[in-house]
């Protein structure tokens, strides 16, 4: 299979959403402002950086290939990170009002995108891929993923086990 060409940047970000509608319309004029997609998931709801490829990945090729599940590219991306064809589930791997850990996804990469992001999100570095076990918990809740499945796979295979989830929404088209 062709490789899909991969042109999107992921930066980890922290903001505060008063009104989702409100930030959602700034994300919107941005990436219209600047020629791109912003697609902005839930960190928390991530097995790290990989998972957030996985899933642009995927809708990316969807989005070429013409067959979206979704109406947008960026509910075809949540869609691909929540491994389910349900946009009420998928919409629980985007932002949400309140305090926000996100990976922010330009697609294609754009220069001026990150500097007019600036007064809607700070940036944030650290260690985004370390996964608490109430993070665990909550992974292998949403990704049904049963401790057989752990034990079988080995315990630090957790995001692989995510991640197959992921690539496995591409069979239940």
């Amino acid at each position: 299979m062709d490789r899909i060409d991969f042109s999107c940047e992921i930066r980890g970000a922290v903001f505060d959403i008063g009104d989702c509608e409100r930030f959602l319309h700034a994300l919107r004029t941005i990436a219209s402002d600047t020629g791109t997609t912003i697609i902005c998931f839930n960190a928390d709801n991530l097995a790290g950086k990989r998972h957030a490829e996985a899933a642009l990945r995927h809708a990316l090729r969807s989005w070429k290939a013409g067959t979206l599940i979704a109406n947008s590219p960026e509910m075809e991306a949540l869609l691909y990170a929540s491994g389910s064809r349900q946009c009420s589930v998928a919409s629980s791997f985007g932002v949400h009002a309140g305090k926000n850990r996100a990976y922010v996804c330009c697609c294609p990469a754009c220069e001026g995108v990150w500097e007019a992001l600036t007064p809607l999100v700070r940036f944030a570095d650290g260690d985004w891929e370390d996964i608490t076990p109430e993070r665990r918990a909550r992974l292998k809740e949403l990704f049904s993923i049963s401790d057989e499945e752990i034990a079988t796979a080995g315990e630090s295979r957790l995001a692989d086990l995510v991640l197959e989830r992921v690539a496995l929404l591409e069979v239940y088209r």
